[in-house]
């Protein structure tokens, strides 16, 4: 039988990082007076670090010079990796450890497909890096998605075929790429928002593991 690649995106998926995003995003927007919310958050998820920047400085009418940029670009990464530094096993969303294992235990391939830079010290800190056969990141590609380079180059490393992989993902541009890229969609999150997904789950609580086992046959 043809192994599959499961493939997992990393922030809102396997660990709510999300929130440290949110709030030093939100102390950048505070310091050029620009009022950011939850809901503005929404539209950053998936999205580079660049194009975030631009979309924060677009809701304040902001222009700014590539420097200014740069700057607040340096000071946002410093800022999330001071509220990363201290994230441990309790970061892990509930229900994730059990499918991994579950995917672990029937001998398929586990990847990350992600566009944080900082996919593998996360992963070190919450103790799970040794599951994963193959990590693709943002220091790997150079296509944001809703392009679909980053699950692609993932189920190259593992040697799958596109229509073999499963892509667990929380971002509408997630969902578009792994669509784009012929492979099978699961939206972890709500299912209003994330509707081009093949298939939904609040979170991988409700994912029963016979789901898993009729996705690897």
């Amino acid at each position: 039988m043809t192994k599959k690649a499961f493939i997992f995106d990393l922030d809102g998926v396997i660990v709510d990082t999300a929130k440290y995003h949110f709030l030093a995003w939100q102390k950048i927007a505070a310091e050029l007076g620009i009022e950011f919310t939850p809901e503005h958050n929404e539209e950053l998820k998936g999205v580079s670090r660049v194009r975030s920047l631009d979309i924060i400085l677009a809701l304040g009418n902001i222009k700014a010079t590539p420097e200014d940029k740069e700057k607040w670009l340096t000071q946002k990464n410093a800022d999330y990796l001071s509220y990363i530094e201290n994230m441990d096993e309790s970061e892990i969303l509930p229900g994730v450890i059990n499918v991994l294992q579950f995917i672990k235990e029937k001998q398929q391939f586990i990847a990350l497909g992600s566009a944080s830079k900082n996919a593998r010290p996360i992963l070190e800190k919450v103790k799970i890096l040794h599951l994963f056969d193959a990590i693709v990141d943002g220091n790997d590609v150079t296509n944001a998605k809703p392009d679909p380079e980053v699950f692609l180059r993932a189920a190259q490393l593992v040697n799958a075929k596109n229509e073999d992989a499963i892509v667990f993902e929380d971002s509408v541009a997630g969902i578009q790429a792994a669509n784009i890229a012929n492979m099978i969609s699961v939206g972890i999150g709500d299912d209003k928002i994330l509707h081009e997904a093949k298939y939904n789950f609040k979170d991988f609580t409700f994912m029963d593991t016979s789901f898993i086992e009729a996705l690897i046959n």
